[in-house]
């Protein structure tokens, strides 16, 4: 089954305008992301998803596929969702978010073919452990699966809650995403859940939904870059080699 891994990726960030053409280690932002998709080896296609002819330009310049979008997307999910309905020939979607310049590449290997394996899952994501200090941030998003490690809900308030001493297993969601297309296509479909809008948590849609969304527990997680110091921090560590950091590191929300 192919598979494309779809990069989402505006100007207009409101902390951080022009971020994904943001020079990071002698290359824009997007074009180290876009690196790391290669180098995991299992997409037939990757495509850089923008609303912005200045990004779709400097993708053009490092030999990478964009595709233009509509300016009026609320979403990620629904500017590649745009891209997807014209990739018929592909079966397994991807969402891998333009600001994140050490996602790893087995990480991304790991999710194609799990998800490509069990055709009874929609969806699919990652998390990583992570301490009881760490769970107690809203800003970190929680997720608690089942046996089988599919998703039962996702929380910014601490999940699950230990009322005893000991480690409750904590884990936090990382916000890479595979979808089958044809489940990607009826996710932006949907109309936001009650739980989604409560948490202002997407992926609680596809679970009020019935979706089978299947979370992968990492050892390593990523940088995401929302501020200019973000992006010397990422650089810092592309320099240094950091290509995908122990979950012993603090790790932002994504």
């Amino acid at each position: 089954m192919k598979a494309a891994a779809l990069i989402p990726a505006r100007w207009g960030s409101t902390r951080f305008p022009g971020k994904p053409v943001h020079q990071i280690a002698g290359k824009p932002l997007i074009q180290h992301v876009w690196e790391r998709c290669c180098e995991a080896t299992v997409f037939d296609r990757i495509i850089i998803a923008t609303d912005d002819a200045r990004i779709a330009e400097a993708a053009s310049g490092f030999g990478a596929e964009a595709a233009l979008t509509s300016s009026e997307h609320q979403s990620g999910t629904d500017r590649i969702a745009e891209v997807a309905r014209n990739l018929t020939r592909v079966g397994l979607i991807f969402n891998v978010q333009g600001d994140e310049p050490l996602i790893a590449p087995d990480l991304l290997g790991d999710l194609v073919r799990k998800l490509a394996g069990d055709r009874r899952v929609d969806l699919i994501t990652a998390a990583v452990p992570i301490d009881a200090e760490e769970a107690r941030s809203e800003h970190v998003v929680k997720v608690v699966t089942d046996r089988k490690g599919d998703a039962l809900y996702f929380s910014r308030s601490v999940i699950p809650f230990a009322r005893g001493p000991g480690d409750a297993g904590y884990l936090k969601h990382l916000g890479i995403y595979g979808y089958r297309r044809k489940a990607l296509l009826e996710f932006v479909n949907l109309e936001p859940s009650p739980l989604e809008q409560a948490e202002r948590l997407e992926q609680l849609r596809a679970l009020q939904n019935g979706m089978k969304l299947r979370v992968i527990v990492s050892r390593t997680s990523s940088i995401g870059v929302d501020t200019p110091e973000d992006a010397e921090a990422a650089e810092r560590l592309i320099l240094g080699g950091g290509l995908g950091r122990s979950t012993s590191n603090r790790n932002r929300m994504v």
